[in-house]
């Protein structure tokens, strides 16, 4: 029942975007944008079941339609553009340093939690070991015995 709700969806717009580039005309509207975050990752995405997705491939005009908007709005996705460079010139994966600035970020973050458990209490440091002769405390114990 679902696969069938959903597949007569596709076919009712697919009806309603006809030849138009986009559902009101020649500009995207928020219906388009709405429409194609549905379709996109259903058009491109690996699925387990594809009926949904051959059914979309059949309607020839929305697989356009995606197309369209991923070519105007994500030039990149296409193969034809590269994603925008970081400011010195190298895209994040090449960064030389990236590996140095990850494991600083966590040694920041756990010197931060630290120091916070050990201001607020949570966490504490007891020393333990032998003190000097004449500084060991009494216990219990001792005290009856020297009564």
């Amino acid at each position: 029942q679902l696969y069938r709700d959903a597949r007569e969806c596709l076919t009712l717009l697919s009806q309603r975007l006809g030849s138009q580039k986009f559902f009101f005309g020649d500009s995207p509207a928020s219906l388009d944008a709405f429409v194609f975050s549905r379709l996109a990752p259903l058009l491109k995405a690996k699925l387990p079941n594809g009926k949904l997705q051959q059914h979309l491939k059949s309607l020839q005009n929305l697989c356009n339609y995606c197309t369209s908007i991923l070519s105007l709005y994500f030039p990149w996705d296409g193969g034809e553009m590269r994603p925008p460079a970081s400011p010195h010139g190298l895209r994040a994966e090449e960064d030389p340093h990236k590996r140095r600035n990850q494991l600083l970020s966590v040694l920041v973050g756990l010197v931060a939690m630290l120091g916070y458990a050990f201001l607020s209490g949570i966490v504490s440091i007891q020393r333990s070991g032998t003190r000097p002769a004449g500084r060991q405390p009494i216990t219990l114990e001792e005290e009856e015995e020297e009564e």
